[in-house]
């Protein structure tokens, strides 16, 4: 068996151990297990800048930006570049992922993670003489405007309803920390407004089992409807419901898409 076979079969099995990583470094999320004998030498995260990926042609994608370098303790264990950009290659299509562009030193990859579309750069070489590989990532994001109460309020006003992209942790109904000025903002909105009563309405993409995708929907629905009560918002006032897959407002056949349809509508009732 090759060791792109075994490396592949299954993916990053090997254990290894983190001892001689960089100080406050860690594997990013979308890649929890990384190539075996390797540690972190280069930890460089940034909260907002742009990095230009070579695809074809280049890409410019602002956002959250994190840079890892790994280091080969044994360079007799070198698995070659290749096998180090395919292993990473298959990793992100295992969760949906598509690989952007793969040629020469370079694999630039691109996914979903938890509602955030990511872009990841790997530079490996493909050589045995190389001990390092980079991966250069952005959680591609706009610097974050939270939508205002008055906003929303128009909003309804206007359509019957506002669609919020509140997120929550994958597959579940936790709402991220990162969320929650919007949930404040709606409180705000319902303490403005004492007579409106809102409908809480969950929706997914077609990840999963539709039945699957109803009962989170309804999940997060009431998860949202709950943080309302917390800061104040009476009960009666709420009307949480699951809609599921069933009401896409973008193509699911895209990650983008897929992004879009993950949401939570407050409805005039």
């Amino acid at each position: 068996m090759t060791w792109l076979a075994l490396a592949l079969i299954p993916l990053f099995a090997q254990a290894q151990s983190h001892l001689k990583d960089a100080r406050g470094s860690s594997d990013h999320p979308l890649f929890p297990n990384r190539m075996p004998g390797y540690s972190i030498s280069l930890y460089q995260p940034q909260e907002f800048t742009s990095y230009t990926f070579k695809s074809r042609p280049a890409t410019v994608v602002e956002g959250k930006y994190t840079k890892i370098g790994y280091y080969l303790q044994d360079v007799k264990t070198h698995p070659g570049g290749l096998a180090i950009r395919r292993n990473y290659e298959s990793a992100i299509q295992s969760i949906g992922g598509t690989v952007v562009h793969s040629d020469n030193n370079v694999s630039v990859l691109k996914a979903v993670h938890r509602g955030l579309e990511v872009w990841v750069e790997l530079q490996a070489p493909l050589t045995y003489s190389g001990r390092y590989y980079h991966l250069h990532i952005i959680e591609k994001k706009a610097m974050q405007q939270v939508i205002t109460a008055d906003a929303m309020g128009a909003a309804i006003d206007r359509d019957g309803f506002v669609a919020l992209d509140i997120r929550f942790a994958t597959g579940s109904a936790d709402i991220l920390p990162e969320s929650m000025p919007i949930v404040n903002e709606i409180a705000g909105l319902l303490r403005k407004r004492p007579a409106l009563r809102a409908g809480v309405e969950g929706h997914t993409d077609d990840t999963g089992t539709p039945e699957g995708n109803m009962v989170l929907s309804r999940q997060r629905a009431e998860s949202v409807a709950a943080a309302l009560r917390n800061a104040g918002i009476t009960a009666s006032r709420l009307v949480p419901a699951g809609f599921g897959q069933g009401k896409p407002v973008a193509d699911n056949r895209t990650e983008e898409g897929r992004a879009k349809n993950r949401r939570v509508e407050i409805v005039r009732k």
